[in-house]
């Protein structure tokens, strides 16, 4: 059997969908990289925006018209009945439910006389097996991506007025670090260089105790100096010295996703964030301190309610300030069950998406010119793909580069030391 597993939003969901990817493979079925063709679409949804849903809705049924589709993930976890109406052969597992997908192979294999539609009903409708764990997806082989992937957290603690994924996810919880650590010594094992550690709210991994640093400093001791590794996010949360000494490791690759949201106090408070503007401020410097030149990337919400024109111009100030390579701009979008769903004092949309397409454009302009700043620096590309000769792979600070002179031997997930010869081109060393 063909299987396609899609997913919208995080690195989380991402890691979570190779995990079910590799159990099909393992189970002798064919996963596929296109709807075409399939025989079961597995959709892993998000709901962190009003548009993150819209899309999965659209490509449900698109997919739909193609074969069978199994929906989980966050979204199906508040709005299973939304996503059931979008057609007769749409199923819903909810996210409470996923990690039972990791043994959808093997009910396949107890059916096989049923057709996909009628397994994958008896599958979803069946009383839970057991409850399972968040962490039993433990991909060690990657069917859509040439880095892997190791979940160690999930769930949220806080309470972000914007915010319906905690409502979704739950409470936080972490995975042991003998655990974690065990499963970063598979990954390498089978040959990646990479490993992009992910989780919900990744600084809260073990908050009260030795937290993410001490985590990163069992797996750095573990692992051999050929292993890079990611954060896929760092909240400013529960950054403390202990974490950012090992960020200072140089496998610890020079790129930091910050959802920061805003830079405006009045705002941070409005909507609940749990740290303050003087904190972000030491976050971001500290961290330019640890590595030259990194790539920064950030969330920031425009039009949250009771933004001011002072308190955009003190969020875009800041992002100019310190240089921010990348701003990942969303325009506020009200969530059920959350408290800003009925916020009266909301702004305009017009003023909302005028401030939003300022952001997108301030952050072409800053992308720029971190590009411009890395040509003729010695970097790493972990292969990609090969097109027309040339190898495409991403460096360690999040640049997209064709890569020139590679080794004929040279194969996907290769790591490979360059010099950046152009914005988008480098050249093997």
């Amino acid at each position: 059997m063909k299987v396609f597993v899609y997913t919208l939003g995080c690195r989380v969901n991402q890691c979570e969908s190779e995990a079910v990817a590799k159990a099909f493979a393992d189970a002798g079925h064919e996963v596929s990289d296109t709807e075409m063709g399939s025989s079961l679409v597995i959709v892993n949804t998000c709901t962190v925006t009003g548009k993150a849903e819209q899309k999965a809705r659209r490509v449900i049924r698109l997919f739909s018209k193609q074969a069978p589709v199994l929906v989980t993930g966050c979204y199906a976890q508040v709005s299973p009945d939304q996503i059931e109406a979008l057609g007769d052969n749409v199923r819903v597992l909810p996210l409470t439910r996923k990690q039972e997908l990791l043994s959808l192979p093997a009910f396949f294999a107890q059916n096989p006389s049923k057709s996909v539609l009628e397994t994958i009903t008896l599958f979803c409708n069946r009383k839970a097996v057991s409850e399972g764990s968040v962490f039993d997806y433990a991909a060690s082989n990657f069917s859509y991506h040439t880095r892997s992937y190791l979940k160690v957290q999930d769930g949220c603690d806080n309470n972000c007025a914007f915010c319906r994924v905690h409502i979704a996810r739950g409470k936080s919880t972490f995975l042991d670090a003998d655990t974690a650590v065990q499963r970063a010594l598979e990954i390498e094992k089978n040959g990646y260089h990479e490993i992009v550690l992910t989780g919900v709210n990744l600084t809260m991994y073990d908050h009260e105790g030795r937290g993410l640093g001490g985590l990163l400093e069992r797996l750095l001791a573990a692992v051999g100096p050929d292993m890079r590794f990611r954060l896929s996010s760092l909240e400013p949360d529960h950054i403390d010295d202990l974490l950012l000494k090992q960020l200072e490791d140089p496998r610890m690759q020079p790129y930091f996703h910050i959802p920061i949201q805003s830079a405006s106090e009045k705002i941070l408070k409005r909507i609940n964030r749990t740290y303050s503007a003087s904190h972000l401020d030491y976050v971001v410097g500290a961290i330019r301190q640890l590595k030259t030149d990194p790539f920064l990337a950030c969330d920031i919400i425009t039009g949250l309610p009771s933004e001011t024109e002072e308190d955009f111009e003190i969020t875009r100030s800041f992002l100019i300030e310190k240089g921010f390579a990348h701003i990942h701009v969303f325009p506020f979008s009200p969530r059920p069950d959350t408290p800003l769903f009925k916020a009266k004092d909301r702004i305009p949309e017009s003023l909302r998406d005028a401030r939003a397409a300022n952001l997108r454009e301030l952050s072409e302009k800053l992308n720029s010119q971190y590009l411009e700043r890395q040509v003729g620096r010695e970097n790493e590309v972990i292969l990609e793909t090969r097109k027309q000769g040339h190898w495409e792979g991403l460096s360690g600070n999040y640049m997209r580069l064709i890569t020139d002179n590679v080794p004929l031997f040279a194969k996907p997930g290769d790591l490979v030391k360059v010099r950046v010869t152009a914005t988008d081109r480098a050249e093997a060393l």
